[in-house]
C-alpha cells in the first residue's frame, strides 16, 4: 500500500534527522540543527502525502498508530545498526505493549 511505503520512507528520514547526530557529539549544535532540518524536509515530503492519501482508507487515529509502529520498527533497527546500541528485552516488551494498542485502535467496537 502506498501509504505504508511513504510512511516507512518518511520515518527513515525522521529517525536520521532526530537521532543521527548522536554519533557526532563533537559537531557544533547549530550545525547539527541545520543538518537535521535539511534531513527533515524530505521527511515531510513523504509524510504529508502519506497522510493525505491514507486518510479515508484509515482515520487519523489509525494513521498515527501505523506511523508509530513503523517508527518503533525503524528506530529499533537504526539504534542497533547505526548507533550500535543493544536492543534489550525490556525495550522489546515496551514496544510490544505499544504495538498491542493497534488492536484497540483498529478494532471495530
Amino acid at each position: 500500500m502506498p501509504t505504508i511505503a511513504l510512511l516507512l520512507v518518511s520515518n527513515i528520514f525522521m529517525t536520521f534527522a532526530w537521532y543521527g547526530h548522536l554519533k557526532y557529539k563533537q559537531a557544533p549544535l547549530l550545525l547539527v540543527i541545520a543538518v537535521s532540518w535539511l534531513i527533515a524536509m524530505p521527511e515531510y515530503c513523504f509524510q504529508v502525502p502519506a497522510n493525505r492519501m491514507g486518510h479515508g482508507t484509515f482515520n487519523a487515529a489509525q494513521l498515527k498508530t501505523i506511523q508509530e509502529v513503523i517508527t518503533l520498527t525503524v528506530f529499533s533497527v537504526f539504534s542497533v545498526v547505526y548507533l550500535k546500541e543493544e536492543l534489550r528485552w525490556n525495550y522489546l516488551v515496551g514496544f510490544a505493549l505499544i504495538i498491542a494498542a493497534v488492536f484497540f485502535i483498529f478494532k471495530k467496537w
